[in-house]
C-alpha cells in the first residue's frame, strides 16, 4: 500500500496554489480532459477565483512530498433533500501514479469531508469512455434511477 497523504489545499499558500494549477493543467491536457493546456486567462485567474469561492475546496494527494493527485470540489445544495452535497468537478492522478489506489484515497477523503459537512450525497460527471468509471462504480457511484444525464450549454 502506498504511503499517500491527502491534504486540503490552501489557495493562499504559493506552493500549494502552484500544485493546484499544475495538476489541474495536467488534467486539462489529458485525453480525458480537453487535450490541451488551460488557456492563459484561466491560468491567471484560477487560483484567485477558487480562493474567492467559499464553497470551493481542493484536495491534494502527496507521495514523498510531491503532489500526485487532485480533487477540485464544490459544496452545493440539494433542494429535494434540503441538504448540502459535494460535487467533484475534477479528479485526476498523475499518469505514472494511476492504478495504485490514489484516486480511491481522494474519493475517501471527499466522502469524509461530505460526512463531516452533513452532506446528503457526492456527485460527479464522467465521460462515457473514461476508464475511471470502474473506480467510481466500485466506490458506489451509479447513474441513478431514473438514469441521469449531465448536460451543458456554453455561454461564450
Amino acid at each position: 500500500m502506498l504511503d499517500i497523504e491527502i491534504r486540503e489545499a490552501d489557495y493562499r499558500d504559493e506552493g500549494q496554489a502552484a500544485e493546484v494549477l499544475r495538476l489541474t493543467d495536467m488534467y486539462a491536457r489529458d485525453v480525458m480532459g480537453m487535450e490541451e493546456p488551460l488557456p492563459n486567462a484561466t491560468r491567471i485567474n484560477l487560483i484567485h477565483e477558487l480562493a474567492e469561492m467559499p464553497n470551493a475546496f481542493t484536495l491534494l494527494a502527496f507521495r514523498d512530498g510531491s503532489a500526485v493527485g487532485i480533487a477540485n470540489c464544490f459544496v452545493g445544495f440539494s433542494t429535494f433533500e434540503g441538504q448540502k452535497l459535494i460535487n467533484i468537478h475534477d479528479l485526476a492522478v498523475v499518469p505514472e501514479w494511476r492504478g495504485l489506489g490514489i484516486g480511491k484515497k481522494l474519493l475517501r477523503a471527499v466522502q469524509h469531508k461530505a460526512r463531516k459537512l452533513k452532506c446528503c450525497r457526492i456527485t460527479l460527471e464522467v465521460r462515457e469512455d473514461n476508464p475511471a468509471i470502474d473506480l467510481y462504480e466500485r466506490f458506489g457511484f451509479d447513474n441513478g434511477d431514473p438514469r441521469m444525464l449531465f448536460m451543458s450549454k456554453e455561454l461564450y
